[in-house]
């Protein structure tokens, strides 16, 4: 019989073949390798989501993310668990979530909770999980690294990305791309292309937070022109056209990234990111290989008149060296295996 792999993806973003968000990317081509490799794959996500496996939908939230509505949905999420997990038999289930404690499965199979987020943003005592055969998984080298002593985690998996970008003439404009809120700093970036006088073309959603709604309210519509514009989310094709043509792509991210697939994406496309040091980003962009490392918007802005000086065949070669996607998987479905026949791999601290 082959083995069923239950995904819990994050309640409030649909898990699609694009989606805005990292955790959501990582789960689709995690759910699609599952697939591929004869495994059944059982998502449970918002409505719209469209795994290649098996979709457990749940309703999707209808205004504005307050506490009711978390409350609703994260009852619709343990209801979804206790009612795949009652009438079929789950092998392994992978959380995606930050809020995984909300929907927590009974004791069981064994369970995995990849940390997307920066381990200080989960609340107190999450990450010490009461529950037997619970794993933490670190996304990256420097998340392991910096993450506190105490924490049992597995070894770290590194995110990876396609590699097959298609090969454009490159443009003039800078690209910034993902959700607009304010740990994501994009305020920063339209600061920086007006000094650097170079376009800059956001491409992202705004989540019905209302910090995030007043965030663009406040700090972005007021800076966008005729050449610094926001386009909204984007995805497929025009996605990768974008990150292709792009003449470099900046992530003024104040938060302590864990892992950053936009780095790798842009990598992977050939175009040189420039990203502030924050968190795992210092460990995403070769500063001076792959792209820029600086400390603030005029940073970015003298390294956006410097970045011709990145060869995007570098970029493109550290992202196939550096971010294999194949790899990725395989060690996500190596890990399953282990952990399905009762072979916990050692902790990262060991």
């Amino acid at each position: 019989m082959r083995p069923t792999v239950l995904s819990v993806a994050y309640p409030f973003a649909a898990v699609t073949a694009d989606p805005v968000g990292g955790a959501e990317q990582v789960l689709a081509h995690l759910d699609r390798a599952l697939v591929r490799a004869g495994w059944r794959s059982v998502v449970i996500g918002v409505e719209g989501s469209t795994p290649a496996g098996e979709l457990v939908a749940v309703p999707a939230v209808a205004g504005e993310i307050d506490d009711a509505a978390r409350s609703r949905t994260h009852a619709a999420v343990r209801a979804a668990v206790s009612a795949v997990m009652a009438r079929e038999w789950v092998d392994l289930v992978h959380l995606h979530g930050i809020d995984f404690d909300a929907y927590l499965p009974p004791p069981g199979p064994p369970m995995v909770v990849s940390l997307h987020l920066p381990i200080s943003w989960y609340a107190p005592g999450v990450l010490h999980p009461q529950r037997p055969n619970t794993h933490l998984l670190p996304v990256s080298p420097h998340q392991a690294r910096t993450a506190p002593a105490e924490l049992q985690l597995l070894p770290p998996i590194a995110q990876g990305v396609p590699q097959d970008y298609p090969r454009l003439t490159r443009r003039g404009y800078a690209l910034a791309m993902g959700r607009l809120c304010p740990e994501k700093g994009y305020h920063h970036a339209l600061d920086a292309a007006e000094a650097a006088d170079m376009p800059l073309v956001i491409a992202g959603a705004v989540f019905p937070y209302p910090a995030h709604q007043a965030y663009v309210e406040t700090e972005i519509r007021p800076r966008l022109t005729s050449r610094r514009r926001w386009i909204g989310p984007v995805g497929g094709a025009r996605k990768r056209r974008l990150l292709a043509g792009a003449r470099c792509v900046l992530i003024p991210s104040t938060a302590p990234e864990t892992a950053s697939l936009i780095a790798r994406e842009a990598a992977a496309a050939g175009a040189p990111a420039i990203a502030f040091r924050s968190g795992a980003l210092p460990e995403a962009v070769e500063h001076g290989r792959t792209g820029f490392i600086v400390d603030d918007a005029a940073g970015m802005a003298e390294a956006m008149r410097r970045v011709d000086e990145i060869d995007p065949e570098n970029c493109r070669a550290a992202a196939r060296e550096r971010f294999s996607l194949q790899r990725m998987t395989q060690q996500h479905l190596g890990l399953y295996e282990q952990l399905i026949r009762g072979v916990a791999a050692p902790s990262a601290q060991a």
